[in-house]
């Protein structure tokens, strides 16, 4: 149960777990484990963690044995060298990712859902229950393989969020392939910037898809991103939202062909490899160049995905677990891997407001979903447009909403608890592409406060750097990892020598990996991230993260989206605001219903910032625009306006989901 909010030294509290809910966790089983075999006994969950990274080659194989990881051959070796980059895990053990997915436990019958998928079309909408999806993903298993497809090739997939990308993905994992995918709202070049780097043999991709209601067909797109990249040999077209094609081009496979040979026989399905064998292929949002390819192993991003979804996030075999995401973002892995857990995963594809803004809290009452993944973008739409889903909605069966996607401010906290849902577990959850997981997140026996995040993750060695590489607390400073986890990325996907991944996590600090957040680690072990620490605004010196400007503009109800820039003044304008050569900070507002800013709102939302943060956070100026520049998972790019306006090029506009909102912006 939820307990009334109070407060502390750092704040308020809008919820506590309930004693029964802290004994029924993941987490309180797992410590009676470490009790019995390890005869170890924690007073605290920061005692757990000061313990599971500094004994990490302990902590990792009890992590493996309570989540069921099968592995194969010698696990006795769990960690080659304890250093980064070069740390290989299990090097003498193998798994099947694929078994793990299909087969979680015993625990779960064979008819329980797997898939539970909804699209805006509603009539796309399906269920497949484990014994389904294991039949399907044996088919395409064998048509892959009746294709040439051998262990280390890479499969990509240019898809919408549906079951078949799921099934496509666990068949190119039984052959020890790699997988790669991006969403269909990336144009040809941006999916170009991608896969021509790594040079698929096959490529996945639906007829079309959907989006505020409106089909997009994809033929002419796909014809001409395969005449692009001379490595795909084979083109696998499944059916979604358009007629059937009557006449496919050379080595064109329709999914029903394709799935009409006997299937892979179970042994052969669920073939070990090694643990560090290459899984994903990922990408960085290239936002400043082509996107990096970031290669991540099989063991490392199971291992990871355990741990997190049962032992931060309470995932259960009976929970039904969304994340709003397409399949271009870490999420959707992230997601699809909470089968191994047993759990149903329902998906998504389409916007998240269309026909309704509260078309995901129809889903959830639908389908009855227990663990709701979303971002605080979303969250503030909701919010702006006044909804009250509490009361138009029957939302018994959430117990936990995760956010992520950027910093979850305090008001968007209250909201939750005063809008959506009294008695759930609040998880604003960080991490990255670049470790397909989370650095910090929330626990089953953690308190929400208000605008915090409240643990560092059991495994992550999660420090804030000051500007001498020195650990602090209770000040802002760079995000550092000290020691290896295992879902660091094995490589960069053609760099042969390392020296691009070495340059983008390890030159800063060597040893150390350096994430590019700028983040507070309280005393008690609770986070407060501030935005990116390489779009932090330096005014006079003083380092700001652009997160603390949004949570107070966010306050004002006409403002819909918002973006802030530093950028450096050659000439002295305002002698009482900025000196020649110092870093201004500029301030860009959407506007809600046609509103116009006046001078009037202008000074109102300079005072609220003054007030409530201090006079260096106050932008120098503030302007309209129509729309928040933001990659294709929801970013928004402060550094590629900030070049515009100092009259450089902005980078990759290929990674943006609006490219042509840089036109706004133009040199100061």
């Amino acid at each position: 149960m939820s307990h009334p909010s109070k407060t502390s030294s750092r704040g308020e509290i809008l919820w506590s777990p309930s004693q029964e809910r802290k004994q029924q966790s993941h987490l309180h089983a797992f410590l009676n484990q470490l009790n019995e075999s390890q005869q170890l006994k924690f007073d605290s969950y920061e005692a757990l963690h000061q313990w599971s990274v500094t004994e990490p080659q302990l902590f990792w194989p009890e992590v493996a044995q309570y989540c069921g990881l099968k592995l194969i051959g010698d696990p006795s070796v769990v960690l080659s060298e304890f250093v980064m980059p070069g740390a290989r895990w299990f090097p003498d053990a193998q798994l099947s990712f694929t078994q793990h997915l299909l087969d979680p436990s015993s625990k779960v019958e064979a008819e329980t859902p797997a898939i539970i998928f909804e699209g805006e079309q509603k009539e796309f909408s399906r269920t497949l229950s484990f014994s389904e999806l294991y039949q399907q993903v044996a088919l395409a298993a064998a048509g892959l393989k009746k294709l040439g497809v051998q262990e280390g090739d890479r499969v990509a997939a240019w898809t919408p969020n549906v079951p078949e990308a799921v099934i496509a993905m666990l068949a190119t994992a039984s052959l020890g392939a790699i997988w790669s995918s991006c969403s269909p709202d990336f144009g040809p070049q941006g999916v170009l910037d991608r896969f021509g780097q790594i040079e698929p043999k096959v490529l996945f991709a639906a007829d079309g898809y959907s989006y505020n209601g409106k089909i997009h067909g994809s033929e002419s797109r796909l014809q001409n991103i395969i005449d692009s990249i001379p490595s795909i040999e084979e083109v696998i077209i499944y059916p979604y939202t358009g007629p059937k094609i009557e006449t496919l081009p050379q080595n064109w496979h329709t999914w029903e062909t394709f799935t009409t040979i006997d299937p892979l026989e179970k042994e052969e399905l669920f073939k070990p490899y090694p643990f560090n064998q290459p899984l994903f292929i990922l990408y960085t949002s290239g936002t400043t160049g082509k996107p990096k390819c970031l290669v991540h192993s099989a063991g490392g991003t199971l291992l990871k995905h355990f741990q997190e979804h049962q032992l931060q996030v309470d995932v259960q075999s009976k929970d039904r677990l969304f994340y709003f995401t397409t399949c271009g973002w870490m999420m959707w892995n992230w997601l699809v891997t909470g089968l191994a857990s047993g759990a149903t995963i329902v998906l998504y594809d389409g916007a998240p407001t269309y026909p309704k803004l509260d078309r995901l809290f129809e889903l959830a009452d639908q389908h009855k979903i227990s663990i709701f993944g979303t971002s605080p973008r979303f969250l503030s739409v909701i919010e702006k447009n006044h909804l009250n889903p509490k009361k138009d909605h029957d939302l018994s069966s959430l117990k936990t909403m995760l956010s992520t996607g950027a910093p979850l401010h305090a008001p968007q906290f209250r909201f939750v608890y005063e809008s959506i849902h009294e008695d759930i577990q609040l998880s604003s959850i960080s991490g990255g592409t670049d470790l397909i997981g989370c650095f910090v997140a929330g626990s089953p026996f953690h308190d929400v406060r208000a605008g915090e995040i409240p643990c560092r993750v059991l495994g992550m060695d999660v420090l804030s750097f000051n500007e001498n590489g020195e650990p602090q607390v209770n000040s802002k400073g760079e995000l550092v990892c000290k020691s290896p986890f295992p879902s660091v990325p094995l490589c960069f996907f053609g760099d042969s020598d390392g020296s691009k991944f070495q340059a983008a996590y390890f030159e800063k600090y060597p040893g150390y990996w350096h994430h590019g957040d700028f983040i507070e680690i309280t005393d008690e072990g609770s986070v407060v991230i501030y935005g990116r620490s390489d779009a932090t605004l330096n005014p006079s010196g003083v380092r700001i993260g652009t997160a603390e400007i949004y949570r107070v503009v966010e306050e004002f109800d006409i403002i819909e989206d918002a973006l802030a820039v530093g950028i450096v003044e050659q000439s002295k304008k305002d002698s009482s605001t900025s000196q020649d050569g110092d870093v201004i900070i500029l301030l860009y507002v959407v506007l809600k219903d046609s509103q116009v800013l006046n001078e009037e709102f202008v000074t109102s939302v300079k005072a609220k910032i003054r007030e409530a943060l201090t006079p260096r956070h106050v932008p120098h100026e503030i302007h309209q625009i129509t729309e928040v520049p933001r990659t294709i998972s929801g970013k928004p790019v402060e550094i590629a306006v900030a070049k515009i306006l100092q009259g450089q090029e902005p980078g990759n506009r290929e990674a943006l989901a609006n490219p042509e909102s840089l036109d706004q912006f133009k040199a100061r």
